[in-house]
C-alpha cells in the first residue's frame, strides 16, 4: 500500500507541475537570472493551475522563458523557493541526490577526528532551501522550515537516514518561521530507533551533551565551532565572561586554554544545568567556572555598578532579528549588550560579539558595534571577522545564508 501511495504521489505531483505555471511581472526575472533562489509574493503577476502549498511550479519570466522550478508557498512573503534552474521533475531521488552531494562535502571534516558533529544540510546552499541538518555522532536532527521542505517531508528523512553511519532522524521543526509558512511545529522521531544513552559529541577535544528534544535550535551551536577554538587560543591567564553562554561552549574551552578565571551568564535554568553537565564531562576542576543564572543585560549592569572587569567578554545572544523588519528593535538591544560589554573590558581587553539575526547585515552589526564603543567612550579597533564554521557553506549569489557574524574587538588602552 505504502508503495502504491508513494507511485500516485510522485505521479500526482509530475501532473501538477506540468499544469502549474508561476509568471513573474515584466523585469522581475533579474534576480532569478543571478540565480538567487528566491521569488518574492510582489514579483508574482499570476499562477497557471491551483498549486497547493508545497506544490512545484514551473518558474517562467513574463515572455514565457523557463527560469527554474520551485516550492510554492501561499502564504509566505516568499512564494516559492528554487528547487533547480533547470525544467524538470522534482521526485524522491532529486532529495536523496542533494543530500548524498552535501553529506560527500562534510566527510573529510567528520573523518578528520577533530569532531564527530557537522551541518550536514545547510538549506538554499546546498540546494535544499528551508531543510537544515546537523548530524552528532549517529543521529542527525532535522528542521524542516519551508511549505516545500514539509511537502518532502518522508523522502527527505528516507534520504538523511540512507547515509552511512545513521542510526535515526529526529525533527525539530518547532522555529517559529514555519509560522510564515502557515507550517504548524512538528518534533519527535522521524526514523530509526530512540536514543538508548546521552547523546555525547566531541569539538576540539573536549565533549559535550546534546539535548536534542528540547533545546535551542538542533540542540547545539555547530557555527561557532571555530570561534570557540579561537577563544580556546587566546584565554591563558585571562579572566573570561561568556554571556548567554548556553551550553557553554564557549566558556569550556576558555576552561580548557587555561583561562585565570571563567564567568558564564544565561536565563535559562536547564541550560546552565547542561553546561554544569559538560564541566563534569570533560573532568574539569581548576579554574571552577562560575555560573550565573539571570538576565544578561540586567548582570552586566550589575557588574558594572560593582566595578567589575574581564580581559576578554564574548557577547554571542540568541536570534534577535529573524527578518529585515525586526532590524531596528535588534539593533537596540544589541548596541545595549556591546556598550555594557566594552565598558566592562579591561584595557586592551577583547570583545568577541555575536550576531546570528538574518535581518541583521554585517555593516549594519559593524555600525551597532561602533556606536556602542563610541557611547562607552572607548577607542577599539577590529583585529578579525568571524563567520560560521565551513560546513555552513554560502552560496555566492544568496548572501542571506550568511547569517553569523562576529566581530573581535580589542579596546585600547
Amino acid at each position: 500500500m505504502e508503495q502504491q501511495f508513494r507511485f500516485f504521489q510522485q505521479f500526482g505531483q509530475q501532473w501538477q507541475f506540468r499544469l502549474t505555471r508561476l509568471i513573474l511581472k515584466p523585469g522581475r526575472e533579474k534576480s532569478l537570472k543571478r540565480r538567487h533562489p528566491w521569488i518574492f509574493s510582489g514579483a508574482v503577476a499570476r499562477l497557471e493551475g491551483s498549486p497547493q502549498s508545497g506544490d512545484t511550479v514551473e518558474v517562467r519570466s513574463a515572455d514565457g522563458a523557463v527560469l527554474a522550478v520551485a516550492a510554492y508557498s501561499p502564504q509566505s512573503q516568499i512564494a516559492a523557493r528554487v528547487w533547480d534552474w533547470r525544467a524538470r521533475t522534482i521526485a524522491p531521488d532529486f532529495f536523496q541526490q542533494r543530500v548524498c552531494r552535501a553529506a560527500r562535502a562534510r566527510a573529510q571534516l567528520l573523518a578528520s577526528g577533530l569532531t564527530n558533529a557537522a551541518r550536514l544540510i545547510h538549506g538554499e546552499s546546498d540546494g535544499l532551501p528551508g531543510v537544515i541538518a546537523d548530524q552528532y555522532g549517529d543521529t542527525v536532527v532535522v528542521q524542516l522550515l519551508s511549505a516545500g521542505a514539509e511537502r518532502w517531508r518522508d523522502d527527505i528523512a528516507d534520504a538523511l537516514m540512507s547515509q552511512p553511519g545513521v542510526a535515526r532522524v529526529w525533527e525539530r521543526s518547532d522555529a517559529d518561521v514555519r509560522g510564515l509558512e502557515g507550517l504548524p511545529p512538528r518534533s519527535g522521531l522521524l526514523r530509526g530507533a530512540t536514543l538508548a544513552a546521552p547523546l555525547i559529541v566531541h569539538e576540539h577535544g573536549l565533549q559535550f551533551k546534546v539535548e536534542i528534544e528540547a533545546g535551542h535550535k538542533t540542540g547545539y551551536y555547530l557555527d561557532q565551532r571555530d570561534n570557540h577554538l579561537f577563544l580556546k587560543n587566546i584565554s591563558n591567564g585571562c579572566a573570561v565572561l561568556d554571556c548567554f553562554c548556553y551550553s557553554g561552549g564557549f566558556a569550556l574551552h576558555a576552561v580548557a586554554g587555561h583561562a585565570k578565571s571563567v564567568t558564564a551568564i544565561d536565563s535559562s535554568g536547564p541550560a546552565l544545568a547542561g553546561a554544569r553537565d559538560n564541566v563534569t564531562l570533560n573532568h574539569f576542576h581548576l579554574p571552577p567556572v562560575e555560573w550565573i543564572e539571570g538576565d544578561v543585560f540586567q548582570t552586566l549592569r550589575q557588574f558594572r555598578d560593582s566595578g567589575r572587569c574581564f580581559d576578554i567578554i564574548v557577547l554571542d545572544p540568541p536570534k534577535l532579528a529573524p527578518t529585515a523588519a525586526h532590524a531596528e528593535k535588534a539593533a537596540r538591544a544589541y548596541k545595549d549588550a556591546n556598550l555594557l560589554g566594552f565598558k566592562l573590558l579591561n584595557p586592551g581587553g577583547l570583545l568577541l560579539t555575536y550576531s546570528c539575526s538574518g535581518g541583521v547585515s554585517a555593516d549594519l552589526f559593524q555600525k551597532i558595534v561602533a556606536g556602542a564603543a563610541l557611547d562607552a567612550g572607548v577607542d577599539a579597533r577590529i583585529e578579525a571577522w568571524h563567520h560560521a564554521a565551513s560546513d555552513h557553506p554560502v552560496l555566492l549569489n544568496f548572501p542571506e545564508g550568511e547569517y553569523l557574524k562576529g566581530l573581535v574587538c580589542r579596546v585600547n588602552p
